[in-house]
This record gives C-alpha cells, sequence and structure tokens, in this order.
C-alpha cells in the first residue's frame, strides 16, 4: 500500500511548497509505493535556511556528543536492518542479500564515524620560536550539500552525511528520485536519535528543480556528489565557479585482469558476481574482462555458462540472482549498448530485455556476455551501467595494465593470478584507487578510503581515515607565550 511522504526542513515534516508531487514504483512489479513532494528552488532556500541557522550550536556541539547520536542511529539501523533491506528492494530492485549488505554499510559507517568525534585528530609540531605552541586543527566547512544516486540508496548516504555531521556540519540532502523512500527512512532514524531541528535537511525533487539550485546557492558551502561523470563534471565547473568545495564520485569502467595461470573457478565466480551482481548497476561493476589469449575461450565458455544459468526476478525472492534494472529509461540505455556490441564482438550469452512471465511487468535485463571484443570497443571503453560484459583478450601482464590504464576512469581493478610478482606489479602499475587480487571489483570496506582517478573523481576519498576531509578546513593556531613579539623567519633567521 503506497505512502505519502513529506521533506525534513527545520526539523518539521512539510510538503513542498508549490504543493506538486511524484509517485515512486517497484521497478520488479510496477507497484506505486509512495507519493513524494516534487520540491523546488522555495524548499531548497527553506532547507538551507534552516541548516544555516542550526550551524552554530551544532559547530559548537562536542564532538563526541555529535558522535553519540550518529552511534545511536547506528544502533537502530541495525535492528531495523531487515525491515529497511525489504523496503530498499521493493524501491530499488536489488537482491535481498545485496540490500542487506548495503544497510550493513550504513551500520558500519555510523560505527567508523562515531569514532572519529573522540578521534579527530590534528597535528602538533614544534614550533621554530621559543616559548610559543603550534598546532592544527580540524573545523567544520558550514552548510553541506549531499546529493546522491539510487544504486546504493542507503550505503552512500551514510558515507557522507555521517562524516560531515559528525563533523559539525549542517546539511541538505537530495536523493535520487528513484530511490527517495530509502532517503527518508535514514533521516528518519536520525531524527529519532536525536539529531537537533535543522542539522540534516531532505529535499525531495529532481535534479533540475533541488540538485541545480544547491549547487548554485550561495548558503551551501560543499557539494558532494555520487553521479555520473558527466552531471559530476558539470557539477564542478558551476560550483567551481562559485568558490564551493566540490567532491565528486563518479562513474567507472572497470576490468578485471585474468592471467593464464588464474583459477579459472575462482574468477568466473567472481566475475559473475562483479559483472552481474546489483543488475551491473554498481560504479565499482565490472564490465570488462582482459584476459589471457591462452585462456581466453576457456574463461569466456565458464563465464557464458554462469551468466544462463542465473535466475531474474524480484529481488525479494530468495531463489533469484538478477533484480530488474531501475527504471524503463536504463533499460533502454542498456539495450542501445547491446546492440552496439553486436557489431564490435561476438555475443555469448543474454542481448535483450526479458518478459516472460512476471517479468512482463518489470525492468528485467538478461545478463549479457560479449567475447572477442576489441579493446578499443565502445563496449569496452564506455559506462553502460547494466548487466553487459566485455571479454577482451590479451597476450601480457603489460598489455592489459596498459588497457586499463588508457580508460577514460579509475575507480576498481582486479588481478587473477598464481604468481606473486604478477599480482605485485598489477598492485604497483594499476592507476585506480582500489585494486584487488583474486577477488573481484566489487566490495570495498568502510574503513579504507573509496574513490577512484580520473573521470572517476577529483581527488577527493569517501569513508576511511580520509572520510573528513571533504568536510573540514584546517586550521592552524600559534600561541605565542613568550610576552615579546617573536618574528616568524625574521627573528630565527
Amino acid at each position: 500500500m503506497s505512502q505519502n511522504f513529506l521533506n525534513y526542513i527545520g526539523g518539521q515534516w512539510v510538503p513542498a511548497r508549490s504543493g506538486r508531487t511524484f509517485w515512486n514504483h517497484d521497478p520488479a512489479t510496477g507497484e506505486a509505493l509512495g507519493e513524494f513532494p516534487a520540491s523546488a528552488l522555495e524548499d531548497v532556500d527553506a532547507a538551507v535556511a534552516a541548516a544555516a541557522k542550526a550551524f552554530r550550536g551544532w559547530r559548537l556541539t562536542p564532538a563526541p556528543k555529535r558522535a553519540e547520536i550518529v552511534f545511536r542511529a547506528g544502533e537502530i539501523i541495525r535492528a531495523r536492518k531487515e525491515d529497511l533491506a525489504r523496503a530498499m528492494t521493493r524501491e530499488m530492485g536489488k537482491v535481498l542479500i545485496e540490500a542487506r549488505g548495503d544497510v550493513q554499510e550504513g551500520i558500519d559507517m555510523a560505527y567508523l564515524a562515531a569514532g572519529e568525534g573522540r578521534r579527530m585528530y590534528g597535528v602538533t609540531t614544534p614550533s621554530e620560536m621559543p616559548d610559543k605552541w603550534a598546532m592544527s586543527v580540524r573545523a567544520p566547512v558550514g552548510v553541506v550539500g549531499v546529493i546522491t544516486p539510487w544504486n546504493f540508496p542507503f550505503a552512500i548516504p551514510s558515507w557522507k552525511l555521517m562524516p560531515a555531521l559528525v563533523a559539525g556540519n549542517t546539511a541538505v540532502f537530495k536523493p535520487a528520485g528513484d530511490t527517495p523512500e530509502m532517503a527518508w527512512h535514514f533521516t528518519k532514524i536520525l531524527e529519532e536519535a536525536g539529531l537537533p531541528p535543522g542539522v540534516l535537511n531532505l529535499v525531495f525533487g529532481s535534479g533540475a528543480e533541488v540538485g541545480n539550485p544547491m549547487v548554485e546557492h550561495p548558503g551551501i558551502h560543499v557539494i558532494s556528489f555520487t553521479g555520473s561523470t558527466d552531471v559530476g563534471l558539470a557539477i564542478a565547473g558551476r560550483g567551481g565557479a562559485l568558490g564551493k568545495r566540490i567532491s565528486l564520485e563518479m562513474g567507472g569502467k572497470n576490468a578485471i585482469i585474468v592471467m593464464d595461470d588464474a583459477d579459472l573457478a575462482h574468477a568466473t565466480d567472481a566475475i559473475a558476481w562483479s559483472a552481474f551482481g546489483t543488475t551491473g548497476q554498481r560504479c565499482t561493476a565490472c564490465s570488462r574482462v582482459l584476459v589471457h589469449g591462452r585462456v581466453h575461450d576457456e574463461l569466456a565458455d565458464r563465464v557464458t555458462a554462469k551468466a544462463k544459468q542465473l535466475k531474474l526476478g524480484s529481488g525479494l525472492e530468495p531463489t533469484t540472482d538478477v533484480g530488474p534494472l531501475v527504471n524503463r529509461s536504463q533499460v533502454e540505455k542498456v539495450h542501445a549498448y547491446v546492440e552496439i556490441g553486436a557489431k564490435e564482438g561476438t555475443l555469448a550469452a543474454g542481448g535483450g530485455p526479458a518478459r516472460d512471465g512476471a517479468l512482463a511487468k518489470g525492468h528485467f535485463y538478461r545478463p549479457t556476455v560479449f567475447r572477442d571484443v576489441p579493446a578499443g570497443a565502445r563496449i569496452a571503453v564506455e559506462e553502460i551501467f547494466g548487466p553487459v560484459l566485455a571479454m577482451v583478450k590479451v597476450e601480457s601482464l603489460e598489455q592489459a595494465i596498459e588497457i586499463n590504464n588508457a580508460s577514460r576512469y579509475g575507480l576498481s581493478a582486479a588481478i587473477f593470478t598464481r604468481d606473486v610478482k604478477s599480482a605485485f606489479a598489477a598492485m604497483r602499475d594499476l592507476e585506480t584507487g582500489i585494486v584487488y587480487v583474486n577477488h573481484g571489483t566489487t566490495g570495498a570496506e568502510t574503513h579504507l578510503p573509496f574513490g577512484g582517478t580520473r573521470g572517476t573523481g577529483n581527488g577527493h576519498r569517501e569513508a576511511g581515515h580520509t572520510m573528513l576531509d571533504p568536510f573540514t578546513e584546517w586550521k592552524s593556531i600559534y600561541v605565542d607565550f613568550s610576552g615579546r613579539l617573536q618574528r616568524a623567519q625574521i627573528d630565527n633567521a
């Protein structure tokens, strides 16, 4: 049964000021799940005003106390993990075991970020002058604008908002239009955990009506965005021109390198999970395999057989391996690439939407494998964001690394080999933010930095020990207790 949802501004649940709404649907069944505010500039203005008003009090709240609220939110999430996972599967489509993992990342991040409340380290260093103290500390930036995608609708908001709040910032949060309900649950939990009014403000709506006004709003000092590279670069251009700090996590075209000494059974399982898990809708999904020519055909046969065995259906069904794509336009985009791929490589599995029986109600696409794909083919270099895998033949590790590093993107890469020299060469030479050895391209853990190079990001990292970096300024402090004028670089020359 569908529900009506509201924005959260200044501690109040309110409709869009225009009264306009939009509907959210289950991508597996088409069922209406809820009605949400279709917000616009006036709602963004109200949210920014509320965040700015709350900033002083929140900044002055001791960091351990801020962190306790985030920790309590983690406890609430843990207690409701199964309900949240089921809500996510209904809304986004990913299979239930993956939805549970998405929620678990929120739990993990809450505990990790909460620890920063008592561990928000600065640096002390000796002064070059006598009787003088020198140190640096972190300070919150101000009002943070957070814009998140639909593929990890609980984990990604947690990566951004939990560190931002622990650091003393206030926030305006715009979730993706395809997964608004998970943002509502996320915000509701933080409210229940005791977050003061105005510290977190939730505004539903489109990128044009809410996202763009956030990027251009003079009251927002940081924009943290996860989404496509083209949109991210446009945000960087507009926001950077206004002097904002911009943190971007964007696209990927991730490769698994398989050498001729690899365990092919192990590699096959990892490739299938990396390529078809979340229906290929991960920025870390494996969308190309750079496989040594000696084992290309055998590995292609194994991966093709595995892809054909995967069962499509509602992610709530325990026998389902692959859920739906998030919406109809994503089906159309994926199929357009598959038609391009049919002219570039050999189609070995899949190749079209799945519309049998109950699947006809949803946005399903068959796991698709192309073999013997040229390294420069469009399906081997462009991000598709669906269950499509291109297998590219290589003759050496050096060639595989060269092909990987030539990509526009640089998020995740992996290598399967039994040779320690090859493994360490790949760890050293792969120009990606994440490297796996004998593992797929997915599975990042919250206590290590997450992010990529080139078209995947702009130098910032999320999670790990870097989590506070986008949301804090460094402040250097000098305390001179000498009782006399001392001039650094002059009096000590």
